[in-house]
């Protein structure tokens, strides 16, 4: 489903001032009913959030509302030298536009960083989070960037340590990200390599999607430059550890691929089993992307998850 079809479904921009930043803010749906915050993964825009899997969330009962991280899409970008930020300043971000729009609770889904981000506040905000659903993602305070730097040394992986990103992925990583100025097209050449590793060998490669994706985010972007800076936000830790999850109390959902390349199975495994009470669903053929092929099956199971809590 295309963006422009969510325009008969109720819906309010505005940008959140916090921290000396601007964040852009979107509420989709009834603002009477349940509220789910959808937080998107590194680098991401909150358009990245499917207009049809938005959609199912909306005729499910919820009001949606999702948003774009620091540095990311219409928000503020950062000089990250000069004002270094965290991945716990990025969750104060997702309480600042829960603020906004006068949200006391809400349903949390986060994707990939944005699960770690929805982790985090589960642990710190817990009156904050009425449920939580960590999809794509891996168990608070995994040292990744660690494990990859280990990788790239040849090194062998630390015992009882969580797989690290799949080589291929790591080398499409590396290519992923053209020079400053280039023109879209360049830009396009650039990224589709990587969409087409993230989303995995199963299932087929949607990549006119892909393409009309990453086209709204050059549109859309103040810097497209400045959403590297999440890399080094994500590299600083949180401050807390894995055993930290036992202490939430919010009903959980951990949804995975079973082809994600960035984060393996056994960290969504790894996630579920230190949560208490945590439910895990594995999707078959998925991998670190959310095509629209997968709307209908991602938003079904997290609308069973809230509606049930």
């Amino acid at each position: 489903m295309q963006e422009n079809e969510l325009t008969q479904t109720p819906q309010r921009e505005q940008m959140v001032h916090t921290d000396g930043l601007e964040l852009w803010a979107q509420e989709i749906g009834d603002p009477a009913h349940p509220t789910v915050l959808l937080v998107m993964g590194a680098q991401a825009q909150g358009i990245q959030w499917n207009a049809g899997f938005v959609r199912r969330l909306v005729d499910g009962g919820l009001r949606v509302v999702r948003y774009d991280h620091r540095d990311t899409g219409r928000s503020s970008t950062v000089d990250f030298a000069a004002r270094p930020y965290t991945v716990a300043d990025m969750a104060s971000d997702a309480l600042a536009v829960l603020d906004a729009f006068g949200v006391d609770r809400a349903h949390l889904v986060g994707a990939s960083l944005g699960g770690i981000i929805a982790q985090l506040l589960a642990v710190t905000h817990p009156h904050r989070v009425q449920t939580l659903t960590s999809l794509s993602s891996q168990p608070l305070g995994t040292d990744t960037a660690a494990a990859v730097q280990r990788v790239m040394a040849g090194e062998a992986p630390l015992r009882d340590e969580l797989p690290p990103p799949a080589p291929e992925l790591l080398a499409a990583l590396a290519s992923a990200f053209p020079q400053p100025g280039s023109g879209i097209e360049d830009y396009l050449a650039a990224r589709l390599p990587l969409w087409k590793v993230l989303h995995g060998p199963v299932l087929p490669f949607p990549r006119d999607e892909y393409l009309a994706m990453e086209r709204r985010v050059y549109q859309r972007a103040r810097d497209l430059g400045a959403a590297l800076n999440h890399t080094f936000a994500g590299a600083s830790g949180t401050g807390r550890s894995t055993a930290d999850l036992a202490s939430v109390t919010a009903p959980t959902l951990v949804l995975h691929g079973t082809e994600d390349p960035m984060f393996p199975p056994a960290h969504a495994e790894a996630t579920a089993a230190v949560i208490p009470g945590a439910r895990l669903v594995l999707i078959e053929g998925m991998g670190h992307t959310l095509p629209s092929t997968l709307d209908a099956r991602l938003a079904d199971e997290i609308l069973c998850h809230v509606t049930h809590d």
